[in-house]
């Protein structure tokens, strides 16, 4: 991948654990360890904050360029591709060593030290789309072999890989918009069909209802994209997932180039949108984290909140028990590599230009 932006990471406590794969120690990890709190995953699905890897197999290439991002964007091909055991084995070294300064801090809770050393949740998101990646499914065995939870985002601009994939415990789909021409200006996707492509996404969605836990993640842009409440309730019903994260934009990183600090709305305005929302569907308010500006939609027939982790585990080690060696799925490996080669086809000749440098107001 590109040596500047490899080196662009690194100065953001990257670590990266194979040609184009990364980890990085999340917020609330740190925070976990310190008993100063948890991530929201853990107020709404019980996951263990410094048990998460946060990692992703695709740090080169994202086909989207979304305004509010907070990452420095850059596209180029995977060169050497990382291999899934090589990533996870790595993956588990980089988060030991980067949580390695914390056992010598007197506000570090020993217990929960103790316990990061041995993860059991596997973040797929942190930067770049994860779906690019050529061996995704094998990756997500491999976390489900160890008896692992894993939880992929996506934007759903590959809907023919979703209906190939290997199912993570929690499947997300980031909906930025509730029509066409704003989530257009929005994500500023490579694809001119980006819109078509979602909707094909969140009707796959609807068709693994029961089969995993599935999730959308609404960014709320004040002033942008906090508009047709019931138009993202239609979207909503189309999809049908379990749980729907309404979440605040924040004004960090990357993003502060392209949206200003106005536009960073406040809990309650994120609560009275989402409240707006439930007007018009069956979702409604069933939790929220006030630190992380975010709630949490549910409705009747959603799945348990809390997922029973030693039980997952168990399920996860008999079903991949007589496997010795991780089933290749030659079929989505060609599917995806064409979509890699066709979308990088048009960036493979550009030079890396970090986003900061460029200005871009809405």
């Amino acid at each position: 991948m590109n040596p500047a932006y490899k080196k662009l990471m690194e100065k953001q406590q990257y670590l990266f654990v194979g040609e184009h794969s990364a980890v990085k120690i999340c917020g609330w990890t740190k925070k976990a360890l310190q008993d100063e709190g948890m991530c929201y995953k853990g107020v709404f699905y019980g996951i263990n904050s410094h048990r998460c890897i946060q990692m992703s197999p695709a740090i080169n290439f994202c086909d989207m360029d979304c305004v509010y991002c907070w990452r420095d964007r850059n596209n180029s091909s995977f060169g050497k591709v990382d291999k899934p055991k090589d990533i996870m084995e790595n993956a588990i070294r980089a988060q030991r060593k980067l949580l390695t300064g914390f056992k010598g801090n007197p506000n570090t809770n020993q217990e929960r030290m103790k316990e990061s050393k041995e993860p059991m949740h596997v973040a797929i998101s942190l930067n770049g789309e994860a779906t690019y990646y050529p061996h995704l499914s094998e990756l997500i065995r491999d976390i489900k072999r160890r008896g692992w939870s894993s939880y992929l985002v996506t934007n759903g601009m590959l809907p023919q890989v979703l209906e190939n994939l290997e199912l993570p415990t929690q499947l997300y789909i980031s909906l930025d918009a509730a029509n066409e021409e704003l989530q257009t200006k929005i994500t500023r996707s490579m694809h001119k069909d980006s819109w078509q492509r979602l909707m094909k996404s969140l009707d796959i969605m609807r068709a693994l209802k029961g089969k995993t836990r599935t999730t959308l993640r609404l960014t709320v842009i004040k002033g942008l994209n906090d508009i047709e409440p019931e138009k993202y309730a239609e979207l909503f019903n189309r999809a049908n997932p379990d749980f729907i994260e309404v979440k605040a934009y924040m004004f960090v990183g990357a993003s502060r180039e392209r949206l200003e600090m106005q536009n960073m709305p406040y809990h309650e305005e994120v609560k009275a949108f989402a409240e707006k929302i439930a007007q018009y569907c069956p979702y409604q308010l069933s939790a929220e984290q006030e630190a992380s500006r975010v709630v949490l939609m549910t409705k009747e027939d959603s799945a348990p909140r809390f997922i029973d982790f030693e039980k997952l585990k168990q399920e996860y080690i008999v079903q991949f028990a007589a496997e010795a060696e991780i089933a290749p799925n030659p079929e989505l490996d060609k599917l995806v590599t064409e979509y890699s080669e066709q979308e990088q086809e048009s960036s493979s000749e550009e030079k890396f230009i970090p986003l900061s440098a460029i200005k871009v107001k809405i």
